[in-house]
């Protein structure tokens, strides 16, 4: 961060708090005269205790410092397309801020979504009762250099090869500059309290399309299974999990299947009309930046 503020010029004009959102007295700190908060952090934990620990009561903790010692005006809360459930919805059909949303993460098995969904649900709470001024941002994929793992939209990568799921889903792509682009707006635009935004870029891959670019600067074999078999075997791999009785837990299951491959469209209409946002880079530009951090395979040899 330091270094970050450095290239910018704007350590002068800049305090930096270090701290844990655990911590009661680090919030304060952090929270102390400030009239907006972004609020980026999330529980990464793999178990369900982990990610509400870390992600509900650590917002909690944030929530209470900013009421309390803080001068609010907004509270950007940045959370995530996993808590949406598209089980309803129809392939092809439109993924918008007005779908569903997951009601049921244990049998999902994505610890990560069930903390974004908890946060969500206390910073509403905490708009009704406190009468805090908020705005939740869900981004999509993001990506950009120094995020070099795939996202799993786009293949697993497992067993020592990539396997990727159907190919000709749509990605929620949004590139990082422009994903950050969306998330100052949002603290800063007037009259949105309340809403919700979707964030992804206009010009989106389809997963084949991402991948045959990563493949230009990686060598490594990947095998594509079709949408409705990878759908059987994750309704295979949740009847062994249940006879087995957690023994091997159903990491790949139905819901899971849906939310990341089942092939929607995605819309970022409220996001251009409402905060007045475009994208700074194109995705042609975009996919040159993130690819940049691999050497080439022909510098390779």
């Amino acid at each position: 961060m330091q270094q970050v503020l450095q290239r910018s010029r704007a350590q002068s004009s800049t305090e930096l708090v270090m701290g844990d959102l655990l911590s009661c007295d680090d919030c304060r700190r952090a929270a102390e005269g400030v009239s907006v908060v972004y609020h980026l952090a999330a529980g990464m934990e793999k178990s369900f205790a982990g990610a509400f620990m870390n992600s509900a009561l650590a917002t909690r903790n944030l929530l209470n410092a900013f009421i309390e010692y803080g001068q609010p005006k907004r509270f950007v809360s940045v959370s995530s397309f996993a808590v949406y459930s598209n089980l309803s919805l129809k392939r092809g059909a439109l993924l918008d801020e007005n779908c569903p949303l997951e009601d049921n993460s244990q049998e999902r098995c994505d610890a990560y979504g069930f903390g974004k969904l908890k946060q969500e649900q206390l910073v509403r709470e905490y708009g009704r009762s406190h009468n805090l001024p908020y705005v939740i941002l869900r981004p999509g994929a993001v990506f950009g250099p120094g995020k070099r793992e795939l996202n799993g939209r786009v293949a697993i990568n497992t067993f020592g090869f990539l396997i990727q799921v159907g190919g000709s889903h749509l990605l929620p792509l949004t590139f990082v500059d422009n994903c950050a682009e969306a998330i100052v707006l949002a603290g800063l635009k007037a009259g949105i309290d309340g809403e919700v935004f979707n964030i992804v870029d206009d010009e989106l891959l389809t997963g084949r399309q991402f991948l045959r670019l990563y493949k230009t600067k990686l060598e490594q074999f990947s095998v594509r299974i079709p949408y409705l078999a990878a759908y059987g075997l994750c309704l295979l791999w949740e009847k062994y999990a249940k006879w087995s009785k957690g023994q091997l837990p159903a990491v790949f299951n139905r819901r899971r299947c849906a939310a990341e491959w089942k092939g929607n469209r995605y819309s970022n209409q409220k996001l251009h009309e409402r905060l007045g946002w475009t994208p700074r880079v194109p995705m042609q530009q975009a996919m040159a930046a993130f690819l940049s951090q691999f050497e080439s395979k022909v510098e390779d040899r």
